[in-house]
């Protein structure tokens, strides 16, 4: 807003300029052909009624045989030609042609330097603006005179950069300071908008600036407390909706030991434990937005290390690449889960997983690497959706329920960082949680 108003400023001084420019050339114009035109209308009239003839010695107007000014050498002004002739028609004086030229200024001596300083004259005043104007009377030869012609000088434009600089001290200063005061609660708005978490309901923003600012600011207020009410009620709900559900699951588990057939009995604990992974899923899905975890200083190498021993004891190949101690700031549960999830994915998808810890210069890389067929790069950003699998035959045994990488991404973006799927050159897929410093 400020670099418009200086702009604008600029641009109405360069147009003040050129109008005052053109005022001047056109005063000059004015000032070298209107007393030229009278004063040779009054030597014609002298001449004719008074009989003085005009002489190539004497007065300011002087007849010659033919035209003095020299081809080349001079600086012909065609303007002042044009001028003086309608000039010299308005008074009933028709010539010939008009010729005009600038005389050369002379080389100044030192002592003709001093004289012109202790008299107070420019150069300009003195010998450098005189302009020769001939004009031509048929059959009876060329008549001159002299006429200041003033040089453009720098006043002018030291003139305008003044101005300009005045106007902006004038008006640019306090139009930034207004600004400033203006844009400073909405600065602050955008920060708190920025900080606002959901389960943090903060401090309510003051009231500042204009009426229609503070109205912002009142309404981003009552919006906070709304979502923070809003989010309160949804977990109460997920909360009944858990135990809701989990009881009749604890019954049915109960009921299950009753079933003779070992087989049957086997299956049907396998679904009452999927449909309570399921469940746990979608409940953690649904709240990563308010956990209730505390960030806690950990070893993120043993984090992972020890997720890594977990698939190891259950029989899966899953190595770990050792890494140095590497002290983070982070929720230890949520991450053992994502990191549960990527190794899941690469155990059954992948059949064995290498997981490493890499520490960078501005973050730490968590990379889960596997031995899969990689994915298809048009569908890289559609396996991080809910409920969403490549392999849609919805079987329990070639998949999940399409949640793992969707909370695994949602548990990692809420810590600040980012999950990347990249295809290996030479097969396989590496799963990377990239974590800020």
């Amino acid at each position: 807003m400020a670099l418009l108003i200086a702009l604008a400023l600029f641009v109405a001084q360069a147009i003040n300029f050129g109008l005052i420019l053109h005022d001047r050339l056109e005063f000059r114009l004015a000032q070298a052909t209107r007393p030229v035109a009278m004063r040779i209308a009054d030597a014609l009239d002298r001449e004719a009624h008074a009989g003085r003839p005009l002489t190539a010695d004497r007065g300011r107007v002087r007849r010659l045989a033919a035209d003095p000014i020299p081809p080349t050498g001079y600086e012909h002004h065609p303007e002042v030609a044009a001028e003086l002739r309608r000039q010299l028609a308005d008074q009933g004086v028709l010539v010939g042609k008009i010729d005009t030229g600038l005389r050369p200024a002379a080389p100044e001596s030192d002592t003709a330097r001093d004289d012109r300083r202790r008299a107070g004259l420019r150069r300009s005043d003195r010998d450098g603006a005189a302009l020769l104007i001939t004009v031509e009377q048929p059959g009876r030869g060329w008549l001159t005179i002299t006429a200041p012609w003033p040089q453009p000088g720098p006043r002018l434009l030291l003139a305008l950069l003044s101005q300009t600089a005045i106007l902006y001290i004038i008006v640019l200063l306090p139009i930034l300071w207004i600004l400033r005061r203006l844009s400073r609660p909405l600065r602050d708005l955008r920060e708190a908008a920025e900080r606002f978490r959901p389960g943090d309901p903060g401090v309510p923003m003051p009231l500042a600036g204009p009426d229609d600012v503070a109205a912002l600011i009142t309404a981003f207020n009552a919006l906070r407390l709304r979502v923070t009410a809003m989010l309160d009620e949804k977990d109460r709900m997920l909360g009944a909706i858990g135990h809701d559900l989990r009881t009749p699951l604890a019954a049915l588990r109960v009921r299950i030991e009753s079933v003779e057939d070992d087989m049957d009995r086997a299956k049907m604990i396998d679904t009452v434990a999927e449909m309570n992974r399921t469940l746990d899923d979608i409940l953690s899905l649904a709240r990563l937005g308010r956990p209730s975890e505390p960030l806690t200083d950990v070893d993120l190498a043993a984090l992972v290390d020890a997720v890594v021993e977990d698939f190891r004891d259950l029989g899966c190949e899953v190595s770990f690449v050792e890494a140095d101690r590497l002290r983070m700031r982070l929720r230890p549960s949520l991450m053992r889960r994502a990191v549960r999830n990527l190794i899941e994915n690469a155990v059954k998808y992948g059949v064995s997983a290498e997981v490493r810890v890499e520490e960078r210069a501005r973050s730490v890389a968590i990379v889960v690497a596997d031995q899969g067929p990689g994915i298809p790069e048009d569908r890289m950003g559609d396996v991080f959706d809910a409920f969403t699998r490549l392999e849609s035959s919805r079987n329990r045994q070639t998949g999940g329920i399409g949640l793992g990488l969707a909370l695994a991404q949602a548990i990692v973006r809420e810590a600040g960082g980012e999950i990347r799927l990249v295809n290996r050159s030479g097969g396989g897929l590496d799963a990377i949680i990239d974590l800020p410093r």
